[in-house]
């Protein structure tokens, strides 16, 4: 369920202002997403330009394109910290997200949750008041029929996402599936959190609680960042 919204402008203003946080010889986790990839398209000029950074990509899409433009590569084996990761989300209230669009949130998680500072790139149109945006929940595949009966329980409207080329599922890059959870407004998003946590057969969830530094929100005229 990837969400619509933000000019390409407003998009790239949000990417570019994230991307010059990065400095020589730090670690950068590279998220996935529209808004993202011109943080990555950025980062690929400054290697260009002489920066020194290796990248931990979150995704098949966000590794081909750090690939395609020059950022040499590395992964959570390998390096002992990330300094910084830039990422975008689906909707953000305050410092709490919900991500899981591009189907990416369980490594993004990861690599998010790793780094010293986490900066989230957004467009104005993701901006809300209260969390209500659908939540991506990647499942198992064996564990889809008894999560969805666990998330009507929690009172949610789980969906199952279907790919739009091809007949069936979205399948994840770790084989899963992935089910848009409907709750409406979210009152307290750390303990839907943690009730997503508890479920068997839950690989992971999109809500990002506390774990943001900075929100970039970009528009067509610059960037806003908030630290929050």
């Amino acid at each position: 369920m990837k969400t619509t919204g933000g000019s390409d402008e407003a998009k790239r203003n949000a990417g570019e202002s994230a991307a010059e946080a990065v400095e020589d010889g730090m670690v950068v986790g590279l998220g996935t997403g529209s808004t993202t990839a011109h943080a990555i398209r950025a980062l690929g000029r400054m290697v260009d330009s002489g920066l020194d950074v290796r990248g931990v990509p979150t995704s098949f899409q966000s590794r081909q394109l750090a690939q395609q433009e020059g950022i040499p590569l590395t992964d959570l084996d390998t390096v002992s910290r990330i300094d910084v990761a830039i990422d975008g989300a689906d909707q953000f209230a305050g410092g709490d997200l919900i991500k899981g669009g591009g189907a990416a949130h369980a490594r993004e998680k990861i690599v998010d949750g790793a780094a010293d500072r986490f900066l989230v790139v957004v467009d104005p149109s993701k901006a809300a008041e209260r969390l209500h945006h659908p939540v991506p929940v990647e499942v198992l595949p064996a564990a889809r029929t008894t999560v969805a009966d666990d998330v009507r329980r929690l009172g949610g409207n789980p969906t199952l996402r279907d790919a739009e080329r091809k007949d069936g599922p979205v399948v994840t890059d770790n084989g899963n599936l992935v089910l848009d959870c409907e709750f409406g407004e979210i009152d307290s998003p750390g303990d839907l959190a943690a009730d997503f946590s508890a479920i068997p057969g839950v690989v992971e969830h999109g809500l990002f609680v506390g774990m943001a530094d900075e929100i970039h929100a970009g528009n067509d005229d610059g960037v806003d960042v908030r630290r929050v």
